[in-house]
């Protein structure tokens, strides 16, 4: 479950109905040993889809309330050692991770291994770029704002995590991750897990782009001429054309148009394309 910071009635409407579409996948290949016929099968997944869209609507409702205290003394004031990140906490509840719950990689070998998680706080990751202050902290006054009035949510995604286990084993399906991603960078996310020291930058991905804009088309025209062999400029052209294309979503369409004495469209395909991971890989590998 996912929530970025809604500009409008819109996006928060949107995010709902991304959220809604990527669970519905995933859930259709469990439904068929939950229900012996179609039409309890339709209403399994119907009542599930419902449930998701309430939780979703649920969150939004909360960080609307919360955002109201972001400047209350209160909040400012139990902010500072009240936080936890992936870098330098130690989460005071962790435990290792056992069966499928969780893995990454971690060991010398570059095998997966089981991770320390802690399901009764959240995290703070922040990007490196904004990671100035001592120890990795925040300087920016907005971000530690968004830090401080972000973890009044913290009661909140505790509860809805304890009745997604008891929803979700009826499935024998874990409980999934809730987290929170701001304009300026900001993440919060429940249960707490110990990954890459800030290398995440919610701003960046598929879901936080999606719900902040919608389906779009989109035509990236990039000049290959010789001089922008000049300084590195292809090269930063480059690497600007594939964070864009990574924030794409499977409800955008793209192309990429080259130009130096002629124009020509990227692939050969004279149209916009679907931004399915297969169609971004080429591109990138383009």
């Amino acid at each position: 479950m996912a929530a970025p910071v809604p500009s409008s009635r819109k996006s928060r409407f949107y995010t709902t109905a991304v959220l809604l579409i990527v669970f519905a996948i995933d859930l259709n290949t469990f439904l068929c040993s939950a229900a012996d016929t179609d039409k309890e099968k339709e209403i399994a997944f119907q009542a599930i889809l419902q449930r998701m869209e309430q939780k979703v609507l649920a969150l939004r409702d909360e960080f609307e309330r919360i955002y109201q205290f972001r400047c209350d003394t209160t909040t400012l004031d139990q902010c500072g050692r009240n936080n936890y990140n992936d870098c330098y906490s130690s989460y005071p509840d962790a435990k290792c991770a056992t069966g499928d719950e969780f893995f990454e990689v971690q060991c010398e070998n570059g095998e997966t291994c089981p991770a320390s998680w802690d399901i009764k706080r959240t995290k703070v990751t922040i990007p490196d770029s904004l990671s100035l202050g001592p120890d990795g902290n925040p300087t920016d006054p907005e971000i530690i704002e968004s830090v401080c009035y972000t973890r009044l949510l913290e009661p909140f995604l505790l509860d809805n995590y304890e009745d997604d286990e008891s929803f979700w084993s009826q499935y024998g399906l874990p409980a999934s991750w809730t987290y929170f991603g701001a304009h300026n960078g900001m993440f919060r996310m429940l249960p707490a897990s110990r990954e890459e020291c800030y290398g995440f930058d919610p701003r960046r991905r598929p879901w936080f782009v999606a719900a902040s804009s919608g389906p779009k088309d989109l035509v990236l025209v990039l000049d290959t001429s010789g001089s922008m062999n000049d300084y590195r400029r292809l090269d930063l052209l480059k690497e600007a054309a594939i964070t864009v294309i990574e924030t794409l979503s499977v409800a955008d369409k793209v192309a990429i148009v080259t130009f130096s004495t002629d124009a020509s469209v990227l692939n050969g395909q004279n149209m916009l394309i679907r931004a399915t991971k297969e169609n971004k890989d080429k591109l990138i590998d383009t």
